[in-house]
């Protein structure tokens, strides 16, 4: 059963005591970055803890520091009773995946140790990334870091719809977890490609191509997020100039 992302009304309809758990990714990244009301997660814990559902969170992309916390999730001051990660957990080196989950759990997991199987699992070079990566994100000022490199790009999405309201629609962001909506569709595929071309990797959401994912290394320095800046504000410039064209 899926319900619309963000409408809390709308899980409790369809939750019962038949429910066995709930799954939704922090910030959804193909639906276009989008970022839920402040509140949605905590009443998803508080559903789940009436119908004695299990929370689980896809921490897959928003995970290990992208949104200024370890865990996206961890913004929002809620603990899931699951949480699935990947990709960054190697720093992108190696493939590898990973299952957290809370104690009471345990049990369960322990008597049926075969019912979780992972198409990464026993990678013995992608566990040695990874706590290279974990070393990384416990060092002194790392999320400090990303929150303020996260503090530039506000301020640079701010003038960007300030200088473009005719193109620009919305920006969303949760940390480094950043989005760029634009006002028609067709133009996300098109911002990809003029990226591309100007140096800038940037990727349309597939089930909402009129956002434009922006999502630079955890590592970007504050230079760098600049000419980030300064390369998307080049690209709404053409952008807008081809539909007064």
């Amino acid at each position: 059963m899926q319900v619309p992302f963000g409408d809390a009304e709308a899980l409790e309809r369809e939750m019962d005591v038949e429910t066995a758990a709930v799954i939704f990714e922090t910030v959804p990244a193909t639906s276009g970055i989008v970022i839920p009301p402040d509140d949605f997660f905590s009443q998803v814990r508080d559903l789940c803890d009436r119908f004695e559902a299990v929370m689980i969170q896809d921490e897959v992309q928003t995970g290990l520091g992208r949104c200024g916390e370890v865990w996206g999730i961890d913004t929002y001051g809620v603990i899931p009773d699951i949480i699935v990660t990947g990709k960054g957990l190697s720093g992108g080196m190696y493939p590898i995946t990973a299952t957290l989950y809370r104690e009471h759990l345990h049990p369960f997991m322990h008597e049926n140790p075969f019912i979780h199987i992972s198409t990464f699992g026993g990678a013995e070079v992608g566990c040695s990334a990874a706590l290279q990566v974990l070393d990384i994100l416990e060092e002194p000022g790392f999320l400090e870091h990303v929150l303020e490199i996260a503090s530039e790009f506000e301020r640079g999405f701010d003038s960007l719809r300030d200088n473009y309201p005719r193109i620009l629609a919305e920006t969303r962001q949760r940390g480094l977890m950043m989005g760029i909506k634009l006002v028609d569709p067709n133009l996300g595929p098109l911002m990809t490609r003029l990226g591309f071309e100007a140096g800038l990797l940037l990727v349309f959401a597939g089930n909402d191509p009129s956002v434009v994912q922006v999502l630079p290394p955890l590592i970007i320095q504050k230079q760098e997020a600049k000419q980030v800046l300064s390369i998307l504000d080049g690209l709404l410039g053409t952008l807008e100039g081809m539909l007064s064209n």
